[in-house]
């Protein structure tokens, strides 16, 4: 008989395995699903995570790289924190979309007019809408007791008709003949957050990530508060009795990843989008839940994760555009990820024991 068994104290090798044998195991089975589809299994598997680095047009595609990754890294750190306290906030897409909205909103309200303090205020109007949408779960749960996942992931369908509201309504582009979206704020030169060095996806959004990343590691390696969400995380009981206030941690945790979504959004809208749009939303702030465990909610490792996640985006379209394949099958391979990383890791905590069993 197969049993579960159990360790003393969690493997190591496994916690660094785990990740590398999910992304094996999600290429092995993805191949599987593109070859039920009617694809050759390892052409699909090499135009996702060779085509961008080394293909023929990979001059084009490897800046996309730091585009598509930037507001994952973005996410994932804010979600990570939370996570690491056993804190989960599961609506970041919904402060992605509301710190869009809230960014877009700031640079609509001076225009046409051109001054160097409208991107400034934007970075705050983003950080602001996605803090208050975070901060209503967090409230919710601290003064009610009420789940902050199912509260924050309903969060999310409202932010999504929040955002249809104001692209047929109040930031609707008075010039646009009636067609839903904002003016493009890449023609608004105050408003856009262009690249900092021309051709290489390099923008305030990706610097924005980078710290965010050694921002976190130093708070989860040489701040109190770090201590206190890592200790919440391993051991509530004793997190108790060590003076961490819950309510505190579980504002701090909600608000600051409510504000790095929000960042992410106001910097994809004033860069990369463009224009506050019904379809604006892409998925980030579910994909990024991916990108967090896949970096096991370390700073670096997230990442990491971040630029294998960017990859699968650009080689999935390109997958799309040269092989034909569904988005559909795209997302399922990226689900696929989640899915053995979740379920590799039991071996982290457990192990696998063959038992014999007596004869009556």
């Amino acid at each position: 008989m197969i049993v579960l068994e159990k360790r003393p104290q969690p493997s190591r090798a496994w916690a660094i395995a785990t990740p590398i044998l999910a992304v094996l195991a999600t290429m092995l089975f993805g191949g599987l699903l593109f070859a039920v589809l009617g694809k050759n299994p390892v052409e699909a598997i090499l135009t996702i995570f060779y085509d961008p680095l080394l293909g023929p047009h990979a001059g084009y595609y490897r800046p996309q790289l730091l585009v598509k990754g930037a507001p994952l890294v973005l996410i994932a750190i804010g979600l990570s924190l939370g996570f690491k306290a056993g804190i989960w906030n599961i609506g970041a897409e919904g402060q992605y979309i509301v710190g869009a909205i809230c960014g877009a909103g700031v640079a609509l309200a001076f225009y046409p007019l051109e001054a160097w303090y409208i991107f400034p205020l934007m970075v705050l109007g983003g950080a602001f809408g996605g803090w208050v949408w975070a901060m209503i779960p967090a409230l919710l749960k601290v003064r009610f007791g009420t789940n902050e996942i199912l509260v924050s992931l309903m969060l999310v369908y409202v932010a999504e008709q929040l955002l249809a509201s104001m692209s047929l309504g109040l930031l609707r582009n008075p010039q646009g003949l009636g067609f839903p979206g904002s003016r493009n704020l890449q023609q608004y030169e105050s408003a856009h957050n262009a690249e900092l060095f021309a051709n290489t996806g390099m923008h305030w959004g990706v610097v924005a990530a980078l710290l965010s990343v050694i921002f976190a590691y130093i708070l989860l390696n040489q701040h109190m508060r770090g201590f206190h969400i890592r200790l919440t995380g391993d051991a509530p009981r004793a997190a108790r009795f060590a003076g961490v206030r819950p309510a505190r941690l579980i504002l701090f945790c909600l608000g600051s990843g409510g504000a790095l979504a929000g960042l992410a959004g106001m910097f994809e809208v004033a860069g990369p989008s463009g224009v506050v749009s019904i379809d604006f939303n892409v998925g980030y702030g579910f994909t990024a839940i991916i990108v967090a465990f896949l970096g096991r909610l370390h700073p670096v490792g997230v990442l990491l994760a971040g630029a294998l996640l960017a990859l699968t985006y650009i080689g999935g379209e390109i997958a799309q555009s040269n092989l034909g394949l569904p988005a559909a099958a795209i997302q399922v391979f990226q689900g696929m990820l989640l899915f053995f990383l979740l379920a590799l890791d039991l071996l982290t905590n457990y192990r696998i024991r063959a038992r014999q069993t007596g004869v009556a």
